[in-house]
Formats: structure tokens, C-alpha cells, sequence
């Protein structure tokens, strides 16, 4: 038997950061859905597909393999990826290649694969709806828009990414018009989902409000 927490969030709400110390913590397996998305960005940048290909984009996704091992590294086609595919020109084009309908069942079908039989943490934008409906835990991490650039901000610099705050302010603008427009998998608050308002938060409160929840699940 699997035991499953899930958390959603928009991108820069800390869901991310927070599901990696939580996975430590509690000795659950961390599998970062986004990355899988993020995966195929990256190949389809490295392979010089254009957005509107979609059928190249579909076909790559159906032909590279994905891994992940315990130490949070991400692999592509054997290779690691883990730095790569963190890049803004990733960053830029993810919420796209996620919205195609075809390549989203295929990163679905994968993730669910790579939780069977295991105690996982997953985050992403529809695992507590879509990915995991039923999932044991189901936690919704939100912030403002604002906090949400500077923290992602902040993390460019910090990997010596080139990006100005007003770039990343209108991404997540546009990441987040288009996660809650997509046909499936938008990005929504599941009804039974216990939200978390990350905005004033540390990180170190943040994961110990999500152990609480989860202890009390178990």
C-alpha cells in the first residue's frame, strides 16, 4: 500500500522547496512532477522544436525516458539534467508544453507509475485533483503574486541566472493565466485540500505546519 501526500501550489508558493525537506524528514520519496515537464521543455528547446509543433513535441515526449534517483537528480535520456533544466528559457516555455493534452497524459501515466508501492510526497499543479485524487494528504500552498517573483528571484541569483525581477513577475503572471486555463490538470484548489498561506511563512514554519498535517494523517 502506497501512503500519499500531495501538494499543489502556483510556482514560487515554496511548494517545492518545501516537499524536498518534508521527503527528508519523514523518509518519504520526493517526486517532482514539474520535472518531468520541465524534462521535456528541455528537449524540446535542445531539439529545436518551435511551440506550435505539437506533434514533435508529443513525439518527443513519448520517446525520452525520465528518471529520478533519491538524491533529487533529474535524468534525461541517462543524462543529468538536475541544473539545466532550471533554466529561464525552461522556466519560459514549461507552462506551454504542460497544457498540450497528449504530452500531460504521458507525464501523468509516468508519475503515477513512479509512486506505485512507495510512501511519497508529490508536488505539481494538479496532484491533488487530477494526478492524486484520492490521495491520503492533500495540501494547497499559496502566496501573493509579489513574494512569489522575489523568491524566485532570489533563486536565479543565487544560480547566477540572468533574469530581472519585472521578467519574472510577468512569467509568473503568465504561468499562472495560463496553469488555470489548461483543458486538464488546471491549476485549482481541491475541495477537501487544507490551504497554507505561504506569503508571511518561513520555509522552516511552512514544513512543520505540512509534518503536523501528516502526522495527524498517519
Amino acid at each position: 500500500m502506497s501512503f500519499i501526500v500531495a501538494i499543489d501550489g502556483p510556482a514560487g508558493s515554496g511548494k517545492g522547496t518545501v516537499t524536498k525537506q518534508v521527503a527528508q524528514e519523514m523518509g518519504l520519496t520526493n517526486i517532482d512532477t514539474g520535472a518531468t515537464y520541465r524534462c521535456v521543455a528541455l528537449a524540446v528547446i535542445e531539439n529545436n522544436v518551435l511551440l506550435e509543433e505539437k506533434s514533435k513535441i508529443i513525439e518527443l515526449a513519448k520517446n525520452i525516458k525520465i528518471d529520478m534517483d533519491t538524491e533529487q537528480n533529474v535524468f534525461l535520456n541517462g543524462r543529468n539534467v538536475t541544473q539545466q533544466i532550471r533554466s529561464k528559457e525552461v522556466s519560459a516555455i514549461v507552462s506551454q508544453i504542460s497544457s498540450i493534452k497528449d504530452v500531460r497524459l504521458l507525464m501523468v501515466d509516468l508519475q503515477r507509475k513512479l509512486a506505485e508501492g512507495k510512501d511519497v510526497i508529490m508536488e505539481g499543479r494538479d496532484i491533488t485533483t487530477y494526478v492524486f485524487p484520492n490521495a491520503d494528504v492533500k495540501i494547497y500552498l499559496d502566496a501573493s503574486i509579489e513574494e512569489r517573483a522575489k523568491r524566485r528571484y532570489k533563486e536565479m541569483q543565487e544560480r547566477q541566472i540572468e533574469a530581472t525581477y519585472e521578467e519574472i513577475l510577468e512569467n509568473i503572471k503568465m504561468r499562472d493565466e495560463n496553469d488555470k486555463n489548461k483543458e486538464i490538470g488546471s491549476l485549482k484548489i481541491a475541495p477537501d485540500a487544507i490551504v497554507i498561506d505561504t506569503t508571511e511563512l518561513s520555509i522552516e514554519k511552512v514544513t512543520e505546519k505540512v509534518k503536523e498535517i501528516i502526522k495527524s494523517a498517519r
